[in-house]
């Protein structure tokens, strides 16, 4: 190439690029030098921040995002997660690209964000922003969901390896494994106009098409910019019988099962058993006897 046709550095744009390379197979890094090939010919300086520990990725964000250009982060759900903490926690609204890595993906899946790598990357580098909402728990945030119950444990409680060698498949293997753990619990859900109040298996409070790795929603009610949740709600199943409505209605997505509650909501108050334990985004987040949710209306710039 001839070096006139290289831009000034005062032109090129700068990238932050924070890279989980353990996540799903570990592939990230066979492909990282490719990914950085893509963004150097579109006019990016790459700073490559790799993690090596839980909370890095929270800590590069929330110190650096605000100095870049763009902000991209290579991982799954939990390290997409921890960047965009970061970036709420220090203020940032730097645009963000998310190559997905994951073993799940649940938040690229409804997001139209490509599996491949190289394409993701592509697209990044020659996409457009639109805005999302970002959900707020308590003092911490999620991108797609905040779950509860059956199911909602299996992302953080699957082993490493077993998600790498497996991919998917390992969470069902480790689901049928711990049917056991598919208890009760008693909760109350109030969003202001309506009061929710029963025993429940399993519960998320979403902005996604795509919960849990494990249940979907209908693309024709989920809007991740319109600055409301989506609630889903799993009754206590009494018999065999019982459990065949569920299973039926959360795969067909018909949610007229008296044992599911399906319904959208800008902040919602919920009285849990302070031990239960929820997912954020896949990643383990400590229960409390009285928690808030609130959205935060198109916080996110993402570029896709």
């Amino acid at each position: 190439m001839d070096a006139n046709t290289f831009k000034p550095f005062s032109q090129l744009k700068r990238m932050m690029l924070i890279i989980n390379p353990v996540s799903g197979r570990r592939i990230s890094l066979r492909f990282l030098p490719d990914i950085i090939r893509i963004f150097t010919a579109n006019d990016y300086v790459v700073s490559v921040f790799p993690t090596g520990k839980r909370g890095d990725a929270t800590e590069f964000a929330r110190l650096y995002s605000s100095e870049f250009d763009i902000v991209v982060t290579i991982g799954g759900d939990g390290t997409l997660n921890e960047v965009i903490t970061g970036m709420i926690l220090g203020g940032s609204h730097t645009p963000l690209g998310y190559i997905p890595s994951g073993s799940t993906n649940d938040f690229a899946s409804c997001q139209g964000i490509s599996s491949d790598m190289l394409t993701a990357a592509m697209h990044i580098a020659n996409g457009s922003p639109r805005q999302i909402d970002i959900g707020k728990f308590g003092d911490n945030y999620f991108s797609y969901v905040s779950a509860f119950g059956a199911f909602s444990w299996l992302s953080y409680t699957t082993s490493q390896n077993l998600k790498n060698v497996l991919g998917h498949s390992a969470y069902i293997l480790d689901a049928v494994k711990d049917l056991p753990k598919l208890k009760s619990y008693h909760l109350k859900f109030t969003d202001g106009e309506f009061n929710y109040e029963g025993d429940y298996i399993f519960g998320a409070v979403c902005n996604s098409t795509s919960v849990a790795g494990t249940f979907t929603l209908p693309t024709d009610l989920v809007d991740t910019a319109d600055g409301k949740f989506e609630v889903l709600l799993v009754h206590k199943p009494q018999s065999l019988i019982d459990w065949q409505s569920i299973l039926t209605g959360v795969f067909t997505q018909d949610y007229s099962s008296p044992f599911l509650d399906l319904f959208q909501t800008e902040k919602l108050r919920i009285e849990a058993p302070a031990h239960l334990d929820w997912s954020l985004d896949g990643e383990r987040g400590h229960g409390k006897s009285l928690i808030d949710f609130e959205i935060l209306p198109k916080r996110i710039t993402l570029i896709s």
